[in-house]
C-alpha cells in the first residue's frame, strides 16, 4: 500500500509539471511556430555559425592553398602574382566574404602537403587541382565543394620516341608526382611499369627533359598546361604529345574543413553563383544592366537585388545578399575565368566536359532560389 502511494504521487507530481511546461510555453498543438528540432527558415540552426567566416572577416584576408607551378591553374608569373583557373575561385571568395578579391594570402603547397595544410587549419580553403575521391570525402574530415573542372588522367611522351598507345609503355619507366590519384591510377593502368616519383612538378620536368622516364602521368590539363610552357632549349611544345588515351575520371574542385558548414556553404555557393552567371550572360562588362534591370526572378536574388516591387532575397549565408556582385564585377563568371586562363594553355571548352550542360557539357548549376 506505501508503495502504491509513492507511485501515485510521483505521477501527479509529472503531470503537474507538464502542464506548468505548457502553460509557461504558451503554445499548443495547433501553433505554427517552429519547435526546437525544427527551426524556422529565418533562424540559424545549431553548429551553423562559421568560425572560418568570423576568422578570415577578422584578419581581413583569405588564406588558400594553391599550386605555384601550373600555368593556366596555378601559377607565379615573373613578377610574383598568382595566376590561373585555381587561384581566380581564390579570389571570388575573398570578394564575396571581403569585398575585395585582392585580399588573398596565396599558399603553394605540393601534392602530399595540401591536404594536411587543410586539416591542421593552416589554410582556410583548399583549391589545387584536387581530385574528388570517396577517401578523401570520407576519411580526411574534408569536404568537396561544386566540381569546377572535370579532368582525367593521360601520357605525355617525346614525339621522337615514337609513342603511339599508352600500352606501348607498358615496362616503360614512368615520371609521376608523388601524393596523388596519378600514382595509383597508373598502378592500374600499367602494373608493369616503373614509376619514378617526385614531390614537384619542377623536379620532375628536369628528370624527364633528362629523359630519366619515357613517359609523363598526370591529368591532361596539367599535361597541357606543362606542355605549354615547355622549355624551347628542351625542344619546346612541338617536341611532346600527349596521347589520346584518358584513363581516369578526376573531378576536381574547392575543398573545406568538414567542421563548419557555414564555409563549406558559403564556398560551394559562390563557385555555383559564378556557373549560373555563365548560364545566364551575366559577366564583368555587362553585370550593372542586369543590376538596374534583372530579367527574371532568380537572376534577382542571384545578384541581390529586388525583382518587380518585391524584397531582396536572403540566402541566409551570414554575409551581405549582394555578394555576387562583387564577385562577378571583381572575377568574372565562369565562363571568363576559364577563357582567361585555360583557353590560352590549349585546352577550349567547346567540345569538352566543362561545357556548360546547355551545350553538351556537365557544368551544370543546382537553382538560386
Amino acid at each position: 500500500m506505501k508503495r502504491r502511494s509513492i507511485l501515485w504521487v510521483l505521477f501527479i507530481g509529472i503531470a503537474a509539471l507538464a502542464v506548468l511546461a505548457i502553460a509557461c510555453n504558451g503554445n499548443g498543438d495547433g501553433d505554427d511556430e517552429a519547435s526546437p528540432t525544427a527551426p524556422a527558415d529565418d533562424e540559424p540552426t545549431a553548429g551553423s555559425h562559421s568560425q572560418i567566416l568570423d576568422d578570415v572577416q577578422g584578419r581581413g584576408e583569405l588564406i588558400c592553398g594553391v599550386n605555384d607551378g601550373v600555368p593556366g591553374f596555378g601559377f607565379v608569373e615573373p613578377d610574383g602574382t598568382n595566376s590561373g583557373f585555381d587561384t581566380d575561385f581564390c579570389r571570388a571568395i575573398a570578394a564575396a566574404v571581403l569585398g575585395d578579391s585582392e585580399l588573398v594570402q596565396f599558399v603553394p603547397l605540393t601534392a602530399e602537403a595540401r591536404l594536411t595544410a587543410l586539416q591542421t587549419g593552416e589554410i582556410d580553403v583548399l583549391i589545387r587541382n584536387t581530385t574528388w575521391t570517396i577517401t578523401r570525402d570520407a576519411a580526411t574530415g574534408l569536404s568537396y565543394a561544386v566540381t569546377t573542372f572535370y579532368d582525367g588522367q593521360g601520357m605525355m611522351v617525346r614525339a621522337a620516341d615514337g609513342f603511339d598507345t599508352i600500352d606501348e609503355l607498358a615496362d616503360a619507366r614512368i615520371c609521376v608526382l608523388q601524393g596523388t590519384t596519378t600514382e595509383l591510377n597508373l598502378a592500374d593502368r600499367l602494373p608493369n611499369s616503373e614509376p619514378v616519383g617526385f614531390e614537384e612538378n619542377e623536379t620532375l620536368q628536369a628528370a624527364f627533359i633528362e629523359e630519366s622516364c619515357s613517359g609523363w602521368t598526370s591529368d591532361k590539363s596539367q599535361l597541357a598546361s606543362r606542355r605549354s610552357a615547355f622549355p624551347e632549349d628542351a625542344g619546346g611544345p612541338d617536341s611532346l604529345v600527349i596521347l589520346e588515351e584518358t584513363f581516369s575520371k578526376e573531378p576536381l574542385g574547392p575543398l573545406t574543413i568538414d567542421n563548419d558548414s557555414q564555409w563549406f556553404d558559403i564556398v560551394n555557393w559562390v563557385t555555383i553563383g559564378m556557373i549560373i552567371a555563365d548560364e545566364k550572360g551575366i559577366t564583368s562588362d555587362n553585370l550593372q544592366g542586369f543590376i538596374d534591370d534583372p530579367d527574371g526572378a532568380e537572376t534577382a536574388r542571384l545578384l541581390g537585388v529586388p525583382f518587380e516591387g518585391g524584397e531582396i532575397f536572403e540566402p541566409g549565408l551570414g554575409i551581405d545578399p549582394d555578394f555576387m556582385q562583387d564577385v562577378i564585377s571583381q572575377v568574372g563568371n565562369y565562363g571568363e575565368v576559364y577563357e582567361d586562363n585555360i583557353t590560352p594553355i590549349g585546352i577550349p571548352r567547346e567540345g569538352t566536359l566543362n561545357a556548360s550542360f546547355t551545350d553538351g557539357g556537365l557544368i551544370y548549376a543546382p537553382p538560386w532560389r
